[in-house]
């Protein structure tokens, strides 16, 4: 039951803020109400995690019930380890993001109470995508976390909010309608093999033919790899991250985007193995693509948000590339990534997020000198740059090490290749830091004061789990690693064996393989 009130919670939440008075009077007790439901949804996440057994492996915490018994649909939840670390990631965020849209200038009259609203309810259903193991089930959350972040870019972004907010709401609905038809060829196929169902358990020993399996695989990887995104599918994440709220960002690219290379583990990769095998070459040449194309466009960008978010396109690539090379190391990297790539970008989203509402422009080229009048301010955004660059003892280095230490076994071209976005990295962070902090203070920036105590407590989290995790990453390995085992096993050769060692003959060295 833990994980069905666990995603209850912010629902509740939900509710009730959108129930309190919209009078401006009240706007501090909505506030705080949305924070508190945040901080209980988080709290129950440690008591889930206490009940979770670090290193058994499988499916914990499981809870089944008929939904739709006609079409063998169940209310089915469960956790492995990397669905339990992406909970933890979208539990742990929530209250910051709610806590630092505190201040957020909300377009027209719009009400507070809406705004906080949809971002607990996207909170709840983002912790049912994560936990559910209903095809059925799972689908119809995933397109359900659609409704809140439609709304919260349409309604409080910016002047370019609608067309982002409907840009963004045609691609996604397009990948859904894929994955729909892959969910009614996987009713088809399990009815014909006896009794329907979309019980992971049940899919995982699907037989089913190689045409089959792969036009069912295309189905839910094409929502996969737009939600990641995944160049060319991308385009939609620019405008959206320009146009909406910091906070809206954060839970869009840390959270929900999550949500498609969650889906590659938990579904392409369990349910069609030789599906996903057969994939691999054309998703691993896109991710590198997409690692590449990310960075080149941030370097070249004038918008904070958009480089931000392009940013997001390049990391996307090594997660998805790390995913699809199929060794334990790069899979578990990959997983890692996901949480330490969502508190990096977090940081980044928000911090960049308030010195643009205080300049009251988005443009680089505006900012200069800011680190003379706001050193605070200055410091988080050079942790947060850092930490994008994946800096050593910062926690995305871990992760993009064992990323490309993993591709290097199994493609490395791929890893030659995907190590040039790291130079880039360097160069569109470093280059955005020393225009906006650094040098003479520019005119119109005297207003650009430094953060404000409660901005501090909500970026203080992220920061410290960003430095404490790149010194010690192994907690969240020991979460994630059965379950990264479990899942290599079933798909392609599974680890690579390491060579023997050679002398200069090339033979064999003593206590060689012969």
């Amino acid at each position: 039951m833990i994980l069905s009130i666990l995603a209850a919670t912010p629902l509740v939440g939900a509710l009730v803020v959108m129930l309190l008075p919209r009078t401006a009077g009240r706007a501090p007790v909505v506030k705080a109400t949305a924070v508190g439901f945040s901080v209980l949804t988080l709290a129950l996440s440690l008591a889930m995690m206490a009940s979770y057994e670090v290193g058994a492996g499988g499916y914990q915490l499981t809870e089944q019930h008929t939904w739709i018994k006609q079409f063998g649909a169940y209310y089915s939840l469960g956790v492995n380890g990397i669905g339990v670390t992406l909970i933890l990631l979208t539990t742990v965020l929530t209250p910051i993001v709610v806590l630092a849209a505190w201040d957020d200038r909300l377009p027209g009259n719009r009400s507070v109470n809406s705004y906080l609203a949809w971002m607990l309810a996207l909170e709840g259903l983002a912790i049912g995508v994560f936990a559910a193991t209903d095809a059925f089930l799972f689908y119809v959350l995933f397109e359900a976390t659609l409704i809140p972040i439609y709304f919260l870019i349409g309604s409080f972004g910016g002047p370019q909010r609608s067309y982002a907010a409907v840009k963004f709401l045609i691609y996604n609905l397009i990948g859904g309608l894929l994955m729909l038809a892959s969910i009614v060829g996987v009713y088809a196929v399990t009815a014909q093999q006896g009794e329907a169902s979309y019980l992971l358990s049940d899919l995982t020993n699907l037989e089913v033919g190689t045409t089959t399996e792969r036009l069912l695989f295309v189905g839910f990887m094409a929502a996969f790899v737009i939600k990641a995104p995944l160049w060319p599918f991308h385009t939609w994440l620019p405008d959206a991250a320009a146009s909406a709220t910091p906070s809206t960002s954060v839970l869009m690219v840390s959270v929900v985007d999550k949500i498609g290379t969650f889906g590659m583990l938990r579904w392409c990769l369990e349910i069609f193995p030789g599906a996903s095998e057969w994939a691999s070459p054309v998703v691993i040449g896109l991710a590198v693509v997409s690692i590449l194309y990310g960075a080149l466009l941030a370097v070249g960008q004038d918008d904070i948000r958009r480089l931000v978010a392009f940013t997001s396109v390049s990391h996307f690539g090594f997660i998805i590339m790390g995913i699809f090379v199929f060794t334990s190391t790069s899979t578990a990297g990959a997983t890692l990534y996901m949480f330490n790539h969502g508190m990096s970008t977090a940081a980044l989203f928000l911090v960049t997020g308030i010195m643009i509402a205080r300049r009251g422009s988005a443009s680089i080229g505006d900012f200069g000198g800011v680190q003379k009048i706001a050193p605070i301010m200055s410091g988080v955004l050079l942790v947060a740059g850092l930490s994008s660059l994946s800096l050593p003892g910062l926690a995305p280095f871990i992760s993009e090490f064992m990323v490309l230490a993993g591709t290097f076994t199994r493609s490395p071209v791929a890893g030659v290749l995907a190590t040039l976005g790291i130079v880039l990295a360097a160069m569109y962070i470093l280059m955005m830091y020393q225009r906006t902090m650094t040098g003479p203070l520019r005119d119109g920036n005297e207003g650009v004061y430094d953060l404000k105590p409660f901005e501090v407590a909500a970026l203080a989290p992220a920061i410290v789990l960003i430095v404490g995790l790149g010194f010690y990453p192994q907690p969240v390995l020991n979460v994630i690693n059965p379950a990264v085992d479990e899942v290599v096993s079933q798909v392609g050769d599974g680890d690579p064996a390491p060579k023997a060692p050679t002398d200069l003959a090339g033979t064999p060295a003593e206590g060689g393989d012969e």
